[in-house]
């Protein structure tokens, strides 16, 4: 039995809404690395059950990795609280994947919540000063 499930345009909304922590693997059957890299995500969501591990597979899913701007594959990505936290392309070592999800465990999701509300809110006073940036 597999530890992890397959991500669609159709249950993608629904299982980042409903669930607080989200591992996701953008991959495709096609790329050596991505096979290479399976075992390692398998064995960590086996590990972490507490959370859920998903996959997107680019072939068959290519709306959700061009909204998400996948451009190479592995790509891991982390969703706390329907907000990427972590993301990045290539094929983690066990040890570097196992430490990602440490560190994003540990995150202040309202001090993430906080910084990007002050980023969008000095992207919108940078807009009204013509596009200027006050340093």
């Amino acid at each position: 039995m597999t530890s992890t499930m397959e991500l669609t345009k159709e249950n993608f909304d629904q299982t980042v809404s409903e669930n607080s922590f989200v591992v996701i693997d953008f991959w495709a059957e096609w790329c050596g690395p991505c096979r290479q890299f399976a075992p390692v995500y398998e064995k960590t969501a086996e590990a972490n059950p507490d959370l859920v591990f998903a996959k997107v597979d680019t072939e068959a899913q290519p709306e959700l990795a061009q909204a998400f701007e996948i451009q190479s594959i592995p790509t891991l990505m982390i969703v706390r609280d329907q907000v990427a936290v972590f993301a990045q392309p290539g094929a983690l070592p066990e040890a570097v994947f196992t430490d990602v999800l440490r560190q994003a465990r540990e995150l202040d999701m309202d001090e993430v919540r906080k910084s990007i509300a002050e980023e969008k809110q000095g992207e919108k006073q940078g807009e009204k000063q013509g596009g200027e940036q006050s340093v």
